[in-house]
């Protein structure tokens, strides 16, 4: 596994010597800065996982720097913690508005500061690992689950939900309410999840109008038709009155030609492990492509693999 990079700034250099020393024996892959001008040029060549950032600097202090790290795409996500000798809550306030993620205040402790650091690199993995439109956990945490869910041998059931004629409907309406049908189908999985008992099913958003449930194979189906149910009753309430009553959107294409498309349903792909040596990434293609024999069939359907 590659070492996680912390980029250490301060002019301070028996401190940057101390921090360097400390943050290599647990670990991590140390680069270190003597100015904020330095930092800059160092962070926006090679972003690093996390900066310890000092804030009374020469060249260019650590609130401007922090600004300008949030100000570039490259480095607008990079997490920050700032090292201050100050320790009034007005210097706190400041490093924290211009966008430092923490702060810790000289001198430190050196479990302390490993700490701080841990935290900050999870709570930043945490945050990466969700969509940011739904909450829901991302691609990561899924495979995550899915691998060790495989690992035990006991049966599970990978749910593979998409969404049919979403692209006619966004064109339609726009991004805004096709966001609010994802949050709604969302809504509708972690429902059926929270209603499937137990052990808890997991729900997770691959992204854009796929997402994924990993249950139990007995859970599966039962699941799946509540989801079928629940998205039919809702979606409807997301079109205009004229294009609900007449049953389809007229949507103009690339050509400038008038084209109908259905309404909005779901197709949901069903493949089962239930033991024995299977690599859960065959589970995952046969959920696929399951869910492309459900959207060849009109309206929301449920389509379950059943050779195993």
């Amino acid at each position: 596994m590659t070492s996680q990079r912390i980029l250490v700034v301060d002019d301070d250099r028996d401190i940057v010597r101390f921090v360097e020393l400390n943050l290599s024996l647990e670990g991590f892959e140390v680069e270190v800065a003597f100015d904020g001008a330095e930092a800059m040029a160092l962070a926006t060549a090679r972003p690093p996982d996390l900066i310890l950032l000092d804030v009374m600097m020469p060249v260019l202090d650590g609130v401007e720097v922090v600004r300008r790290l949030r100000a570039q795409a490259s480095t607008a996500s990079v997490p920050v913690v700032m090292l201050t000798a100050k320790s009034l809550s007005a210097d706190k306030v400041v490093g924290l508005t211009a966008g430092a993620d923490d702060y810790i205040v000289k001198p430190f402790d050196t479990l302390e500061l490993v700490a701080r650091v841990r935290t900050t690199l999870r709570r930043t993995a945490d945050i990466r690992a969700v969509s940011p439109l739904t909450g829901l956990p991302g691609n990561h945490r899924i495979d995550v689950e899915i691998a060790s869910r495989a690992a035990t041998e006991v049966p599970y059931s990978v749910c593979h939900v998409d969404l049919d004629e979403f692209k006619s409907f966004n064109d339609a309406y726009g991004f805004l309410r096709g966001d609010d049908l994802l949050l709604m189908l969302a809504r509708v999985l972690q429902d059926a999840a929270s209603e499937a008992g137990e052990p808890p099913a997991f729900v997770g958003h691959i992204g854009g109008d796929d997402f994924v449930v990993v249950c139990t194979p007995e859970q599966a189906e039962p699941l799946c038709q509540q989801v079928v149910t629940a998205f039919d009753a809702a979606v409807a309430g997301h079109y205009e009155d004229s294009d609900r009553e007449r049953g389809y959107l007229e949507v103009t294409d690339r050509r400038g030609e008038l084209r109908r498309h259905a309404l909005v349903s779901v197709s949901i792909g069903v493949a089962s492990h239930r033991g024995g040596d299977r690599d859960h990434r065959a589970v995952v293609a046969a959920a696929n492509e399951m869910k492309g024999v459900a959207k060849t069939q009109d309206g929301s359907v449920v389509a379950v693999d059943r050779r195993a």
